[in-house]
């Protein structure tokens, strides 16, 4: 296998979590920081749809992050973020890039969206985030007691939606979600993930 080619964007979530289980896999990857307002010509000529991330290995073309993150697994998976092909992985992924992503580009972006209040948008939001605050009631992740594909799929859009208000996240009654944010924003992979090239 030649070298791997990830067009990215280091702020997106999807090509985040590409990123992430690129790394932790050890595949070798060149990546490409994309210009979003300056897409390259060699991306869209993969990929038309002209969104990050996307993956070229050897002519093979991936376009989805969570497809990307699969591969990778595929290629090593040393900690068993698959758990063994637990369906509850994916049925939680699911539930973040359908429902909770559509409440929390609402939540980000209100002013695009003036039926409702932010405030509304919040609080749609976070009856996933007190799915996610039970989930780690008695664990320090969501699904196992180590980080599997579901903690690393849905960290990006957590801490996505944590930051458009921190102080009310840092104040919200979801502290083992907090708890659990912070453990990934300071784990070494996630650090390596995010450092400017």
């Amino acid at each position: 296998m030649s070298e791997a080619l990830l067009y990215s964007f280091r702020r997106c979530p999807y090509a985040m979590r590409a990123r992430l289980a690129l790394r932790y896999s050890g595949v070798p990857v060149r990546i490409v920081e994309v210009s979003l307002k300056a897409k390259p010509a060699e991306m869209l000529a993969l990929s038309p749809k002209g969104t990050v991330p996307v993956l070229n290995v050897d002519g093979q073309v991936i376009e989805e992050s969570l497809e990307i993150m699969q591969w990778a697994l595929a290629q090593h998976d040393p900690d068993n973020w698959l758990l063994q092909g637990d369906p509850a992985v994916f049925a939680l992924i699911a539930e973040n890039d359908q429902d909770f992503k559509y409440h929390l580009n609402r939540y980000k972006y209100a002013e695009r969206y003036p039926e409702h209040s932010m405030e509304q948008y919040r609080a749609e939001g976070e009856l996933f985030l007190q799915k996610l605050e039970d989930l780690l009631a008695d664990r320090a992740y969501l699904l196992a007691d180590h980080p599997s594909l579901a903690d690393m799929a849905l960290a990006p859009f957590v801490r996505q939606f944590a930051h458009v208000d921190r102080a009310w996240f840092a104040a919200s009654p979801y502290t083992q979600l907090q708890a659990w944010l912070q453990r990934f924003l300071e784990s070494p992979l996630f650090i390596s993930v995010m450092a400017k090239a």
